[in-house]
């Protein structure tokens, strides 16, 4: 029997608690799952590439499952690189699950073998995104009740 290997997706600038708990429910059901980090260079990232890779490289330095990758292109094509058969994506709410249903349908088109799995983020966590998180940053307030503890610590270095 093949491994079952699942890829997250995202920009996670930054990587966040709503992302941690999507990978906690997650990760019981597969034997590995990449985070993958895409590079979208429409996006004016406020952290760079490297920064995310290392924040999240700390928060699951302890779970062998769990590794990080950077990749650019379609994320079936990514999937199909790494022999994947699942994209693992985080809903908050319903507008998130319509918009979200409309790329797994098409990425199912573009390529059969991948189908994407959905979890509900923890209700605490459903207000929680990335914009909100930058935002907050980039006006010094303190993002510890958003990120995990490893994140906060890596960005309160001086």
């Amino acid at each position: 029997m093949s491994k079952k290997l699942a890829v997250f997706p995202g920009s996670f600038d930054p990587f966040t608690l709503g992302h941690q708990a999507v990978i906690r429910k997650a990760l019981p059901l597969f034997d590995e799952m990449v985070i993958a980090i895409g590079e979208n260079s429409t996006k004016n990232s406020y952290f760079t590439l490297e920064e995310r890779i290392h924040h999240i490289e700390a928060v699951y330095k302890n779970n062998p499952k769990v590794s990080v990758k950077a990749y650019t292109g379609l994320t079936v094509n990514f999937c199909k690189e790494i022999s994947s058969n699942f994209i693992v994506r985080g809903l908050r709410d319903g507008k998130d699950f319509e918009y979200e249903k409309s790329i797994a349908i098409m990425n199912n088109k573009v390529n059969t073998d991948v189908e994407t799995v959905f979890f509900m983020t923890d209700a605490e966590y459903s207000a929680i995104n990335s914009v909100i998180v930058r935002d907050l940053l980039r006006h010094n307030g303190d993002p510890a009740q958003f990120l995990p503890s490893e994140i906060v610590e890596i960005i309160k270095q001086p």
